[in-house]
């Protein structure tokens, strides 16, 4: 339920909240008072307090039964607007009242405590879930690529006499494209260490996103032949002061994702703008995109999409969203009307002097 997140506001607006509910169920028991008797409302103070109890932490709790302990004596025992008690039956009464209202913070105190215990559990159970997936994953991501070297090498020093030119050649692409996986995921799994430990500090200099993409667009050429990437140079940008190192690790992984996901021949658009003082990168493909129910959780640790081919350990747009937002950016993804995922970038930066002047 929604109102048991209520103990996640700040505790001056616990205070304040709780404050307001015990006043306002003393102005009203305050008018009704002739008609339910000054012992009926200590019943209805103290199923406020108990409110108050199921709702905040302790604090606000152990403050409000104080306080409507002294409301209760002040304004309703008799002689009221005094905190005098002059019968017996009345101040055994409101002692009773103010033992039950601190057994309210006691109760409360050991409650949260339990809640605390359950939560710590199944945070734990949730990590320990987490990195089980992950451990599976590497047990085939990293397992493949090492596999394929070993063996490649194997055969080349065994049988370099005996393989022609062309084998020789195939063995080290095999080779060359194995070693490129496996950095591929050890710089992911360091990206996402400097990510929680918040040990990810941005080098910014001046950066031509231009050169970036055509750089990135180079290297996944390298390794990949059966799509198609289109981008065309948009000359009137700026220099943005950005981590280079940083985004092209962000374009690398969404374009990667891109190739990894989509059928052969599918078509992946790149396009860059400067709008108000932010750089904008959007990478579209024509593939499938990504299901509606599924686009919430696309940037989450460890997620892949259900039913996908094998391979990947659902840390690139996880590490990605860490590295945007580490620019003060943000990332959004959505389906393309025709079809096909689109991920827009939107990260603010200054811009280069020169080029400022230029526009002028």
């Amino acid at each position: 339920m929604v109102l048991f997140n209520t103990r996640k506001y700040s505790l001056i607006t616990q205070f304040i909240t709780s404050i307001i509910l015990i006043i306002a169920v003393a102005i009203a028991c305050f008018f009704s008072v002739h008609l339910i008797g000054y012992k009926i409302i200590a019943l209805l103070l103290l199923v406020a307090v108990s409110l108050v109890a199921m709702l905040f932490d302790m604090l606000p709790v152990l403050f409000v039964a104080v306080l409507s302990a002294l409301i209760w004596n002040f304004f309703f025992i008799p002689p009221i607007y005094t905190f005098q008690i002059d019968n017996t039956e009345d101040l055994l009464m409101f002692f009773m009242y103010f033992i039950i209202a601190l057994v309210n913070v006691v109760l409360t105190f050991k409650i949260r405590e339990a809640e605390k215990k359950a939560r710590d559990k199944e945070e734990k159970e949730s990590t320990i879930k987490l990195y089980n997936t992950l451990l599976n994953s590497l047990s085939h991501e990293l397992r493949t690529p090492i596999s394929t070297i070993i063996g490649a090498v194997d055969t080349l020093k065994e049988n370099k006499e005996k393989l022609s030119a062309n084998n020789q050649t195939e063995l080290l692409i095999e080779i060359d494209k194995a070693s490129i996986r496996l950095n591929r995921q050890v710089e992911n799994l360091l990206n996402m260490s400097r990510l929680e430990t918040s040990m990810l500090k941005l080098h910014l200099d001046w950066c031509d996103i231009n050169e970036l993409i055509f750089s990135v667009i180079q290297k996944l050429t390298s390794e990949n032949t059966h799509h198609k990437i289109i981008f065309d140079a948009n000359e009137s940008l700026p220099l943005f002061n950005l981590d280079a190192g940083l985004m092209e690790q962000v374009l690398h992984n969404i374009i990667h994702n891109a190739i990894q996901y989509t059928l052969e021949d599918s078509i992946i658009t790149i396009q860059t703008s400067f709008q108000s003082n932010h750089c904008v990168i959007i990478i579209s493909d024509n593939g499938q995109g990504f299901p509606l129910s599924e686009i919430q959780f696309a940037f989450d640790k460890f997620y892949r999409l259900p039913h996908s081919k094998t391979g990947g350990t659902g840390l690139g747009l996880s590490i990605v969203k860490g590295f945007v937002e580490a620019h003060h950016g943000n990332i959004k993804l959505e389906n393309n009307n025709e079809g096909g995922a689109k991920f827009t970038i939107t990260i603010p930066s200054e811009t280069s002097f020169l080029n400022n002047l230029k526009n002028d």
